[in-house]
């Protein structure tokens, strides 16, 4: 016996408790839309009987809502949406208005979307314009004087020549969050900081969620996160405890709470994600003190100090539970299961455990019985009335929403969950946990699991074999550096000095156009060509006429540095729309590893090649490396991550192989992300390192003496790595200097020796700002200070993808004549 069900339900209420199997047949309204659906569908009798029970008057919105909360959420947008609008506003074509309503709108949507949903503890300000670190800086007034901020509300003009730098002055330093490709703007801070409370972005947007009829749990960066996170600012020794500003901070934050318990804010939750890593007594001991000294302000509130990431050592979480005025606790048990032991062991009477159980950095589905399994045994422990259902981190880190993904593959769609999925996962568990189970959706996720285990499309047999074989060697090239480098100037005949890019040139709008209308088969192959060839021949011709030493091909075939990579290798899926933010505007669409990896073509040969035709300076083939193609994915989660990133290793070793066959004589393979898989916590590093570097060396070990292997790795703290880079055994490494301050040159001021090839970036390209040949030489004279004029390089920090034409053309001008200038200087001082 069937019947039938129609339901009446709005864009994001068709995932919060239809199967994926009927899910995955359902044509939904565009992400905008807010017109109600008509849905009608056969189910049986017993399904009949659940849904009627599920869709009370078909609102999803009447559910009572469960112990469920989201720690943060994708700002972006399902399609972008604030990117377009900070572009558009950074170019002129729009008005802060217009930002501000598409800001709005976003805001709106998620806060209605999680409502909707049934998720109790919603949060608010995780939206940032650019960054959540930046927000707190300008909400503390720590402006560092040279973006001459008069004082008052911070405004557009003043966060983003801290974010993007302007004309006259550079950005602030910009590096990795924790151990994600997201990245944070660095505050700069000092004795002499004059702390103001000048940014009420925290109390705007709880009043706009209220108003909007939901009522959220306001999210600030922890006080002392946020000072562990800091660095002195230029003239201010390295040595300054930054942990001494506590006490100036502090006013700030009582006044935030204060106006947020005005507004009637019941709970707020600061971040605190320094607590996983190896704290110092005396940095524990500033969460005491802090907390301690909040805890009048806060009193009436709910408080939840959130940790992410990683586990919590034992003396962070016996400091943590042990804090005043602290109503909960929120903890990573997905990265973090050791913490479980601790929470078994000694968590405290009386409190909330909120448990992430729900993974916030990657993309599958979550394993519904298990982790409710996990849950009831920690209801055993901590009480049914004091366990919240969580995500491991924030939900930043992943893509949006698998609705706008039509053409994934539909086995492998069935084996993920995008943010909004992963929303729907939460609740489900909590109303697991109130008794509330939705058989029919536990049903489907068991099965879903279950077709990833025994998918023949996961194993290549032959792959596991050559990977298995990798253990026996280090596979480190015959001769040592030094007598590489003598061989490949002999064939390469560079001057002292010589200059480079590191790879991407700008990616216009017509560049694009062709791209995706290929893509669209709007154009044929031969069209594409030769667009892409046009391109080339232009980029070629540009470093040619700025005399530039080595040379790129521009990467004007590439989408983006993994994906372009992945698209090409077995093992690989992609999606059309899960991008995930990496700074600012700048999103990436990470590949999904979810099988073997192999290369059964080559992937560059032909456009490195056709390049080379085109000048006589050798042109660089360009790779991206294991582990950065590894750490720039959504990886699989079914064998240990080495595991997958030899595989990655012996495809691009054979791309290597293939490049050098054709004639490329200097190749580079980026590991830009090699520093940002460190694992948080120190006991954990020298594994990581060994494999990851060993991973590296695979890629080019069979290549001969005179060809020229470099690597590029940019945005990161590179100084407590040097020897694994040393030891990577690149010919030459071109890396992040300058945004940063120069604060690698610190490391060979301090001794370290550097016997190949080095790249110090010279101007930073994620600021639209032109350097003048006089700062850049300024920059190579520092350089040359602490390392010999035949090692030494002359780039930029990263690639020019993001420049324009405009912006990119005048700073190699200066890049080139300032190099030029101090070769000549070198020369007479012969």
């Amino acid at each position: 016996m069937s019947a039938s069900v129609k339901l009446t339900i709005y864009h994001c209420q068709p995932l919060i408790s239809l199967p994926s199997s009927l899910y995955n047949t359902i044509h939904f309204p565009s992400s905008n839309s807010r017109q109600p659906l008509f849905l009608c569908f056969p189910v049986s009798k017993k399904q009949h009987s659940y849904f009627a029970t599920s869709f009370h008057s078909g609102s999803i919105s009447s559910y009572r809502k469960m112990a469920s909360h989201i720690v943060g959420y994708p700002r972006m947008g399902p399609k972008r949406e604030l990117k377009f609008a900070l572009e558009s506003f950074w170019d002129g074509k729009s008005s802060a208005e217009d930002l501000k309503k598409v800001s709005a709108d976003l805001r709106s949507s998620i806060w209605k979307q999680m409502a909707d949903a049934g998720i109790k503890y919603i949060p608010s300000n995780t939206f940032s314009y650019y960054d959540q670190v930046l927000d707190t800086t300008a909400m503390l007034g720590a402006v560092p004087p040279r973006y001459n901020w008069t004082g008052g509300e911070i405004g557009f003009d003043t966060y983003f020549s801290m974010a993007r730098g302007n004309a006259s002055v550079p950005a602030m330093e910009m590096t990795k969050w924790f151990d994600t490709n997201y990245h944070f703007i660095v505050p700069e801070l000092g004795p002499d900081v004059n702390f103001s409370y000048a940014s009420h972005k925290a109390v705007d947007e709880y009043k706009e969620a209220k108003a909007l009829g939901v009522n959220t749990v306001p999210v600030l960066v922890g006080p002392v996160s946020y000072l562990l996170l800091s660095k002195p600012a230029k003239g201010v020794e390295k040595s300054f405890p930054l942990l001494s500003l506590l006490d100036k901070i502090l006013p700030i934050y009582k006044e935030v709470i204060s106006e947020l318990k005005a507004a009637g804010a019941s709970w707020i939750q600061f971040d605190e994600p320094t607590l996983v890593l190896d704290l110092e007594a005396h940095q524990l001991e500033a969460f005491t003190k802090a907390y301690a000294e909040l805890e009048s302000t806060l009193s009436g509130l709910d408080v939840l100090i959130e940790s992410y990431f990683a586990d919590v050592p034992a003396g962070a979480f016996k400091t943590l539970t042990a804090l005043k005025g602290v109503t909960a606790f929120g903890f990573d048990l997905v990265r973090g299961t050791q913490t479980l032991d601790l929470i078994k062991g000694s968590f405290p009477s009386g409190k909330y455990l909120f448990a992430g159980v729900v993974d916030g950095r990657n993309i599958w589905a979550n394993d519904l019985a298990a982790s409710l399994d996990l849950l009831q045994s920690l209801e055993g422990i901590v009480g049914k009335d004091k366990l919240v259902v969580s995500t491991s981190c924030s939900l930043l880190h992943t893509a949006v929403d698998l609705i706008n993904e039509p053409k994934l593959d539909d086995e492998i769609k069935s084996w993920l969950a995008f943010a909004a999925q992963k929303v729907v996962e939460v609740n489900a568990l909590a109303k697991s946990l109130s008794g509330a189970k939705d058989e029919v959706f536990f049903s489907a996720n068991a099965a879903a699991q279950a077709s990833r285990k025994s998918s023949p499309r996961v194993t290549n047999e032959a792959v596991q074999k050559a990977s298995a074989a990798l253990q026996g060697s280090d596979h480190r090239r015959a001769t040592n550096v030094s007598a590489r480098l003598d061989a490949q100037q002999k064939k390469l005949n560079l001057p002292v000095l010589p200059t480079t890019t590191i790879g991407s040139f700008p990616q216009t709008v017509e560049l694009r156009r062709v791209r995706r209308e290929y893509k669209a088969k709007k154009i044929s192959e031969e069209e594409y060509v030769k667009a892409i060839k046009e391109e080339i021949k232009k980029v070629v011709d540009l470093q040619e006429e700025l005399d530039i030493d080595v040379l790129v091909h521009g990467e004007p075939e590439r989408n983006d540095m993994v994906e372009y990579f992945g698209e090409q290798l077995s093992g690989f899926a992609f999606t059309a729309n899960g991008w995930v933010q990496s700074y600012g505007s700048r999103c990436v669409k990470p590949p999904i590893i979810y099988g073997d990896v192999s290369r059964p073509n080559p992937m560059t040969v032909f456009w490195s090649s056709t390049a080379q035709s085109m000048t006589k300076r050798p042109m660089k083939g360009m790779l991206t490396g294991p582990v950065t193609i590894l750490n720039w994915s959504f990886v699989r989660n079914d064998q240990p991550r080495f595991e997958t990133c030899y595989q990655i290793a012996l495809a691009i070793k054979d791309e290597v192989e293939d490049l050098e066959k054709a004639g490329i004589n200097v190749i580079q393979i980026d590991e830009a992300a090699l520093r940002e898989g460190l694992p948080l916590r120190k006991a954990e590093h020298a594994f990581y390192l060994n494999w990851a570097v060993h991973s590296f060396r695979i890629t080019n070990v069979g290549v001969q003496d005179t060809t020229q292997i470099h690597t590029h790795m940019c945005y990161s703290n590179f100084n407590d790595i040097i020897h694994s880079i040393i030891d990577m055994d690149a010919d030459v490494i071109t890396i992040e200097n300058s945004r940063s301050d120069e604060k690698l040159l610190s490391v060979f001021r301090e001794g370290v020796k550097y016997g190949a090839g080095i790249g110090p970036g010279v101007y930073d390209i994620h600021s639209p700002r032109i350097p003048s040949t006089e700062e850049i030489a300024d920059r190579v004279n520092k350089m040359l200070a602490v390392l010999d004029t035949n090692i030494l390089w002359v780039n930029p920090d990263c690639g020019l993808k993001t420049r324009k034409y405009t912006e990119v053309k005048p700073a190699l001008q200066n890049m080139v004549s300032a190099a030029k200038t101090i070769r000549t200087q070198l020369a007479s001082a012969k």
